[in-house]
């Protein structure tokens, strides 16, 4: 039988059965959408949660002094430990796994702009920190250089909600804003960005000025924490015990006393993200597994009804010399059929939902659901299994039919 004729055959057998072709296709197009609706919105959580997570640095480090609570040397417990910018480049000599170490001072001051002020947390950072901390600036501005650290300037970069507060719809940079009565130039704006975690307050309403005129302004060369990244994610926990055991020597502490020293590490959280999101994503694929396996047997069922009714047709073409495995391949192909079917309808009827679905208010936390490349294979994958799982029976048993009793019929 030629492929246009098993065609012509199959509509003519859906025309026959409205109601009952219908509920069959529709069991498979309401579990294709469903599976891909539930996979888009699994991919846009985990972009979400990574876009969010990107506000704090990708594969960032963030050290912290603590106290000691392990004698080491002479030295008794609760000797507090704190860093100097020193301590930075000692991290990225001593330990080749570091790709770059930078210190942060902080400290909470009030910054004005006339009667306008606000309290916020001011940075004295480096010009590497940017590239650290994803603290980009608007068109118009910029973020601190060299120059500026060599000379000492009273420049300052503020955050994106900083700035609105302070000079609202007025561009800010090139005007001066007072920093605990002292006058900084705005240099630039930060871009806006989704940053659901921070370690003192959210870069939108901090602001940065040069480390140099931080210490001379503060006159103080402690620094409150350190940030590095590691040039391989991979190996974040061997580096924190190398970390240890270089501010162990320097600082004299004991490397095991692990509240010496406080490390957030946020590659752990990457970690994290992977196994959690593969774990979510695997359920929510097996929910629509399911849904789409009760499809199935739907096509399974009316396959052994379709059988049933063709017995007399199947031992026409047994006596005719058609072999098992045309008869079994021919039943197969139907069953592939409907199930395209349903799946094609099922796919645009997914891809509309998940377009629908673009501008949901809720989207800065479970993110916005696309239809990807990803989402089209595995939903492609699951219906292959479903199409062979629900065809295989049917077919072999039209295949096993005995030739006289079809005749019979």
């Amino acid at each position: 039988m030629s492929v246009s004729a098993l065609f012509k055959e199959l509509f003519q057998n859906l025309n026959q059965q409205r109601l009952r072709s219908f509920l069959t296709i529709f069991g498979i197009m309401w579990g294709t959408a469903t599976l891909i609706l539930l996979l888009a919105f699994g991919m846009g959580f985990r972009d979400q949660t990574v876009l969010n997570m990107r506000g704090m640095g990708d594969q960032l480090a963030i050290m912290f002094g603590g106290q000691t609570t392990k004698p080491f040397e002479g030295y008794g417990i609760g000797r507090p430990i704190r860093y100097r910018e020193a301590d930075a480049q000692v991290l990225e000599d001593q330990i080749p796994a570091i790709d770059v170490a930078t210190p942060e001072y902080m400290r909470s001051l009030v910054v004005k702009n006339g009667e306008k002020r606000r309290n916020s947390s001011i940075g004295g950072v480096y010009p590497v920190y940017q590239e650290l901390r994803n603290t980009f600036e608007q068109k118009g501005g910029r973020w601190l250089n060299q120059r500026d650290l060599d000379e000492r300037r009273r420049v300052i970069f503020l955050g994106n909600n900083l700035a609105a507060n302070l000079f609202g719809e007025e561009d800010p940079v090139g005007k001066r804003v007072m920093v605990s009565n002292t006058p900084f130039v705005v240099i630039g704006v930060m871009q806006e960005k989704v940053q659901n975690s921070s370690y003192n307050q959210r870069d939108e309403d901090r602001a940065f000025i040069p480390a140099t005129t931080f210490s001379a302004m503060m006159g103080k060369d402690i620094v409150n924490n350190i940030l590095y990244v590691p040039k391989n994610p991979d190996i974040a926990p061997s580096i924190q015990d190398e970390v240890y055991k270089v501010m162990g020597k320097k600082h004299r502490f004991d490397p095991a006393d692990k509240d010496a020293i406080g490390i957030w590490d946020t590659n752990e959280f990457w970690s994290f993200i992977n196994i959690m999101f593969l774990g979510i994503n695997g359920f929510l694929g097996l929910i629509g597994f399911f849904t789409l396996a009760v499809g199935g047997i739907g096509v399974a069922n009316i396959m052994f009804v379709v059988v049933q009714e063709r017995m007399k047709e199947i031992g026409i073409r047994r006596a005719a010399g058609a072999r098992r495995h045309h008869i079994m391949i021919q039943f197969f192909l139907e069953t592939f059929m409907i199930v395209g079917i349903g799946a094609a309808a099922g796919y645009l009827i997914g891809w509309g939902l998940v377009l629908s679905m673009q501008n949901i208010p809720i989207k800065e936390f479970v993110g916005t659901p696309y239809f990807s490349p990803e989402v089209g294979l595995i939903a492609f994958a699951v219906l292959g299994i479903v199409g062979l799982a629900s065809g295989f029976l049917p077919a072999w048993r039209a295949s096993r039919l005995d030739v006289v009793e079809c005749l019979r019929k």
